[in-house]
């Protein structure tokens, strides 16, 4: 018997969500996305480890939230550019010793290095599964140097954390429109699941503008447990919440009037059930042997990603959209020491994500790729350095024509041609076009580009018979 004060509505507030620790009300938006219409519960499935589907596609979108700075990722080593580099960091420079040499198969007559802490990257660079896209960024249009004088068709808020984040994740940064590129791909190729109710778009942080579409929206899922954003107490055995269950589901049995009333019941309900079945496929998914660092939460969402696709069978998809979010990279202060351990963070991620894939027979299946705020500038503040433009992008996966640098990596002296001020360089490569060439691999065809990056024309035209860049099979 519930006190006179607690109405059914506050009870539903109380419960929550198990990972977002979030009211009833707000959950409507999370938990439509699963699909509210011939949800299961996982008692009554069958799973059985079937074998990767070889139709299955999907993407891996890893944001460094913050501004990579990505000229120590990816460092000229030949020594003209190297001094050049060098005398535009001064005390932010890593020592040319200390450089991870690769040997890129496509060279543009430099040598270049990684940082030191990605020795992972470098091999996985050198086994052709990883390429960079060189001084990638937010453009309208080709951009020079009198065009950003003139400020002639920039990006809005550009150098604005908020601003650049948001053009990344929807690729049109002449307006602040709230649909990201996952989300249009999503709402074209969504047909191609066969279950309906599990979105094809899945968080392990929460909202995000990348995949949100039109249509679809994103499931936010849990990097703990087996992935399902559930209901707090919904899968303990204790007494209290065993009876919270029970009362929650009597109050969802009942027949309700009220029109609202009924359709805030069978949400609730609906989302229940897909959360549970979830649950039960990603815990019934293809073991995964390989080690994750879990002392990070980085790490412990690409552990979960990777035993979610690698439930992909039990869950009856053939197209996927991962969002990650790995954060720190605003890196004003202390930029070697925070940007070193963050570098550490992200090579062995990547690399046991790799490896993973690998196990369960869906490298080629699994293209993974990261994007940032921006890149920082060349020059120091002190001991960090400030907001820039272009950077250098990772992509990695079996189909991905790995060990080159696509694109032009910059010249990194100061007053550069391309540098607008203090080593703060206009991209030679835009979003639209290293981003067509996932979608193009991801199943979109040449005719649903204008929509996914309505730009992309300014770049790249599908009448020019090669890919954007050609960086995937």
């Amino acid at each position: 018997m519930f006190h006179k004060n607690n109405s059914r509505r506050n009870f539903l507030k109380q419960l929550g969500l198990g990972c977002a620790h979030v009211g009833a009300t707000s959950m409507l938006s999370g938990i439509t996305s699963m699909g509210l219409l011939n949800a299961a519960a996982s008692a009554n499935k069958s799973w059985v480890n079937t074998p990767a589907n070889s139709s299955y596609k999907a993407l891996v979108c890893i944001l460094l939230s913050g501004g990579n700075d990505s000229f120590n990722m990816l460092v000229p080593r030949s020594q003209d550019a190297y001094d050049a580099y060098a005398g535009a960091r001064t005390n932010i420079a890593l020592p040319q010793a200390s450089l991870l040499p690769i040997n890129p198969l496509n060279p543009d007559g430099k040598e270049y290095g990684l940082h030191p802490n990605l020795p992972k990257v470098q091999q996985l660079f050198e086994t052709e599964k990883l390429a960079f896209i060189a001084n990638c960024g937010t453009l309208v249009q080709p951009t020079s140097m009198s065009d950003f004088n003139t400020a002639t068709k920039l990006p809005f808020g550009l150098f604005s954390h908020s601003d650049q984040a948001t053009h990344w994740q929807t690729s049109v940064p002449q307006d602040r429109r709230k649909i990201g590129w996952g989300g249009r791909l999503a709402d074209i190729l969504h047909t191609n699941n066969s279950n309906q109710d599990i979105s094809m778009s899945i968080s392990l942080n929460g909202s995000n503008m990348f995949q949100r579409g039109n249509t679809i929206q994103s499931y936010s899922a849990n990097y703990n447990n087996n992935g399902s954003t559930l209901i707090n107490g919904s899968s303990s055995t204790n007494f209290y919440n065993e009876l919270k269950r029970q009362t929650l589901d009597d109050i969802l049995e009942q027949e309700y009037q009220n029109t609202l009333e009924k359709a805030y019941a069978n949400v609730i309900a609906g989302s229940k059930n897909n959360s549970l079945e979830f649950d039960a496929a990603v815990a019934n998914g293809v073991p995964i042997t390989i080690p994750f660092d879990t002392s990070n939460s980085f790490s412990k969402r690409m552990q979960m990603t990777a035993r979610i696709i690698a439930a992909q069978s039990n869950l009856n998809v053939n197209n996927q959209t991962f969002f990650i979010q790995m954060s720190g990279f605003d890196t004003h202060d202390a930029i070697l020491d925070e940007h070193a351990a963050l570098m550490t963070q992200l090579d062995d991620a990547l690399s046991s994500f790799y490896l993973a894939m690998d196990e369960i027979g869906m490298q080629n299946n699994v293209t993974t790729f990261t994007m940032s705020d921006f890149g920082r500038k060349m020059v120091t503040n002190g001991d960090g350095t400030d907001h820039a433009w272009g950077g250098h992008a990772m992509v990695m996966g079996g189909d991905v024509l790995g060990k080159k640098i696509y694109g032009e990596y910059p010249d990194l002296y100061l007053g550069a041609p391309l540098d607008t001020g203090g080593g703060r360089f206009i991209p030679t490569t835009s979003t639209d076009e290293y981003f067509s060439e996932l979608a193009l691999w991801f199943g979109a065809s040449p005719s649903d580009l204008s929509y996914v990056f309505p730009n992309l024309p300014n770049f790249w035209s599908p009448e020019q018979g090669a890919s954007p860049l050609g960086f995937m099979l």
